[in-house]
């Protein structure tokens, strides 16, 4: 099989003993963790409504106001093509970028609790300032505080969940911080489809109120326990048994424990994180895991669609109000595809769910190119039938997405990494994915003034090379305990010739297992 298969009962160490039932305090744990999507997709929702509102382009954008007004055949695909406004959405994404790798120093010294807290702190300060903004620097200065938050509750939020779950149910109560993040863009889209109407200032509305998920999640991560993981890599071992007891509703948790204790071991004899996941034993993580899988989740072109459609929908020729409401149609699909991943993402696994959702989106993306191909593009607004059509293709494609690439894109890197190199793994994982993101966000509206329809075979095209890349080389992890997942590389056929069984050379000079 392609993706290798896990290992029988034998080789594991003692994920056979685990037990857990599941608690009110364990509900409540990852509930409150997983606002910090709500953050990510609040603003995924809200900055393609704010730019495509009139009030706002007049007061920032006026050269994109004017064009905006025309309907010619050189426009069509042009009407946005503005830098500057690209960077109002891109320049969060270049502020999370960087600030992940601080996050990663306090995810791992102070704790998962601490980044959450920090960054639901730096998002509110962001959301105030753009509320308030009165030029255009003032926009981009809160845009990067935004960036600063998302950096850190993007670090920290996967692993609080993957850590926090039992292993039969990981992927489910993991994919919380992918549905919350559809719930923040559905409910962005709703408050634009509302504030749109608010003449002048209802843009004012639709950022200020992105400090409301800051609040809810700041507040509730006061009374967070922090991950028993994190406390035993703490050195704080009776404190992290008691959390360990608490989460799974039993004091028999010695093996899990005792599992936590020997990773935390390893995990203390590596000085420095970064340079160990280029060890040959990491090696598949850091491709899969850190490269791979953040960088094909935005170039699926999601992103474009989330953050432009309603940019996207008026340069179609839809009418503001519409472009916005076809806006909230898209979103809900990707809310009802993120509670379909999560109630069968365990029970057929990752891999199913990744490649089975990859020839959709390549059929749909292509179906995108030749319809936009034949009928747009040529001065005169689409018929009907041709707009319900193509919002029809969008949503398929969202509903796809929403249940593969977009919550499995968080999911899998957080649950694949030892504990050695989760935190340090995590924010390779935000760092690639912010660059991702704010290259298609910079790029997304000048490519569709230039390559037009051509943009969506380019995506196809990616979306084809990621869904082989998947097949190939990623194991299936469903139901596997976070902490012996390496197990699973070493059963690979293609990984175990790389990783070996964990023993000899590390790829940088030394031997596996002795700290760098």
């Amino acid at each position: 099989m392609a993706g290798g298969a896990f290992a029988d009962g034998a080789t594991l160490k003692r994920a056979h003993l685990y037990e857990y039932k599941t608690t009110s305090y364990f509900i409540f744990s990852c509930l409150v963790a997983a606002m910090g999507g709500s953050l990510f997709g609040y603003d995924l929702g809200v900055s393609g409504g704010v730019t495509s509102m009139d009030d706002f382009l007049k007061k920032f954008f006026p050269d994109v106001y004017r064009r905006k007004q025309k309907h010619l055949h050189e426009t069509d695909y042009c009407k946005y093509d503005n830098q500057t406004l690209t960077l109002f959405t891109s320049s969060l994404y270049f502020g999370a970028l960087v600030f992940t790798f601080a996050a990663s120093h306090l995810t791992r010294s102070k704790g998962r609790r601490a980044s959450i807290i920090f960054g639901s702190l730096s998002f509110f300060f962001g959301a105030i300032i753009n509320a308030f903004a009165m030029n255009v620097a003032m926009l981009i200065i809160g845009r990067l505080l935004l960036g600063v938050g998302i950096g850190f509750s993007n670090q920290a939020v996967p692993l609080y969940l993957s850590e926090m779950a039992p292993a039969k149910s990981r992927g489910r109560y993991n994919q919380l911080f992918q549905l919350t993040t559809c719930l923040g863009i559905l409910v962005a889209n709703l408050v634009n489809y509302g504030t749109e109407k608010i003449h002048p200032w209802g843009w004012r509305l639709s950022l200020g109120s992105a400090t409301i998920p800051a609040i809810l999640m700041g507040v509730g991560a006061l009374f967070l326990p922090e991950t028993p993981n994190s406390l035993v890599e703490q050195g704080k071992l009776e404190k992290g048994r008691k959390v360990l007891e608490k989460v799974r509703g039993t004091s028999n948790v010695d093996a899990e424990f005792a599992d936590l204790i020997d990773a935390s071991n390893e995990a203390k004899a590596i000085k420095n994180p970064f340079r160990n996941l280029l060890t040959r034993k990491n090696r598949p993580q850091l491709i899969i895991g850190a490269l791979g899988i953040p960088m094909f989740q935005q170039l699926t072109g999601m992103n474009s669609i989330l953050f432009y459609a309603p940019v996207f929908f008026q340069s179609l020729g839809f009418g503001s109000g519409t472009s916005l409401y076809s806006s909230v149609i898209t979103s809900g699909a990707l809310v009802v595809g993120a509670l379909t991943s999560m109630a069968l993402v365990d029970k057929f696994g990752r891999r199913t769910f990744f490649i089975e959702a990859s020839i959709e989106m390549f059929c749909y993306m292509v179906a995108l190119a030749i319809t936009l191909a034949v009928k747009f593009g040529q001065g005169v607004t689409l018929s009907k039938a041709i707009s319900v059509f193509l919002v029809i293709i969008i949503c398929l494609f969202c509903f796809a997405y929403g249940r593969s690439w977009g919550p499995l894109g968080w999911l899998v890197p957080s649950e694949i990494f030892p504990l050695e190199t989760r935190s340090a793994g995590q924010s390779i994982v935000v760092c690639v994915n912010m660059f991702f993101t704010a290259v298609i966000a910079q790029c997304f509206l000048v490519s569709l003034c230039h390559l037009r329809y051509g943009i969506f075979l380019i995506f196809a095209g990616l979306v084809a090379f990621m869904g082989t890349f998947i097949f190939f080389l990623l194991p299936e992890t469903k139901q596997v305990p976070i902490e012996e997942i390496y197990i699973l590389f070493q059963n690979h056929w293609f990984w175990k010739r790389i990783v070996g069984d964990g023993t000899g050379d590390d790829g940088l000079g030394g031997k596996k297992g002795i700290p760098n």
